[in-house]
């Protein structure tokens, strides 16, 4: 089902307002800068940088020659470079990969932090604010705000400086409710524990956009083709709901069904655990080779369709 983002503001406040915004700490912001940070990026990630130049977002992975997936990059087409958005447990490890592959191109790749300021937020509160969103992505008063691509009730990312972020999304943390909502919208991340696991279209990438198959050589583009022409897509993206338990990303999990495979993402819910985890198509051999004790978890739908 959509995310229902008025009963997730009642999950981290009692207030129960309509609109809500608040910071998202565990995220962070890479900056490209340069005439060539749209070419460069076109040979490191999934999708097509050109619709950063038409001032689009982008949606994408950034993978290893053996084409797993080292982070999930959200690209702005920022007036001062392109920002990419992504978890603050795996920027440095990217932003230093990365900067190996720069040889003579004419970009800089800087890991920003103060005063620059990451929020979350949804329509109600953008309205509140002044920002009148008709499009993908919008720059006013010193905010960048970019639309979430996923399915269910809107909502946006905020960038800017410490204090135009606060005059919208507060002081208040959202990252829970966040991140909550992401697994509802089957919104695939990669954290540090889950680095280098899976091929993208195991976080169905392929399924929401974030890999374009038209597109020029890229890295890990020869393993990211050759699993889509040639059928080999035995593991998928499933939401979860998980019995009470010491959950965390990358942990192994096996299904009472049989089939199984790793977490990528576990939030608490309003009824027990919710979860994205990465599982085989069919019962068998543990993924990977991990063995785990089989779980009564309940598989849950997703806005999108899998398989």
């Amino acid at each position: 089902m959509p995310a229902d983002l008025s009963k997730l503001e009642n999950v981290d406040s009692p207030s129960g307002r309509s609109a809500f915004a608040g910071r998202l700490e565990h995220m962070a912001v890479l900056r490209f800068a340069g005439p060539d940070a749209i070419g460069f990026l076109q040979g490191q990630v999934s999708n097509d940088t050109a619709a950063l130049g038409a001032g689009r977002p982008v949606l994408c992975a950034y993978s290893t020659p053996q084409g797993r997936v080292l982070a999930i990059l959200h690209l702005l087409p920022h007036s001062s470079g392109i920002l990419a958005l992504l978890p603050g447990d795996v920027a440095a490890a990217t932003a230093e990969r990365l900067r190996k592959f720069i040889l003579r191109a004419k970009v800089k790749i800087e890991h920003l932090g103060e005063p620059w300021s990451i929020a979350g937020a949804d329509a109600g509160a953008l309205r509140g604010a002044g920002i009148d969103m008709s499009g993908d992505y919008l720059e006013t008063n010193g905010i960048a705000a970019a639309r979430v691509p996923s399915a269910g009730a809107e909502r946006y990312w905020l960038l800017g400086d410490a204090a135009s972020i606060a005059g919208v999304a507060g002081s208040r943390s959202l990252e829970h409710a966040w991140r909550l909502a992401d697994i509802r919208a089957g919104l695939p991340q990669i954290h540090a524990a889950a680095s280098e696991l899976f091929v993208a279209q195991m976080l169905n990438l392929d399924l929401i956009g974030g890999i374009s198959f038209t597109k020029g050589c890229y890295t890990g583009q020869e393993i990211i083709a050759r699993t889509q022409h040639l059928g080999r897509i035995k593991r998928r993206l499933f939401r979860l709901r998980l019995p009470a338990g010491a959950w965390s990303i990358g942990q192994a999990l096996r299904l009472v069904d049989g089939r199984s495979g790793r977490i990528t993402e576990v939030q608490r819910g309003q009824d027990g655990f919710e979860a994205l985890a990465v599982l085989t198509l069919e019962a068998g051999p543990e993924a990977d080779g991990e063995s785990a004790e089989a779980t009564a978890a309940e598989q849950l739908p997703l806005p999108y369709r899998v398989g």
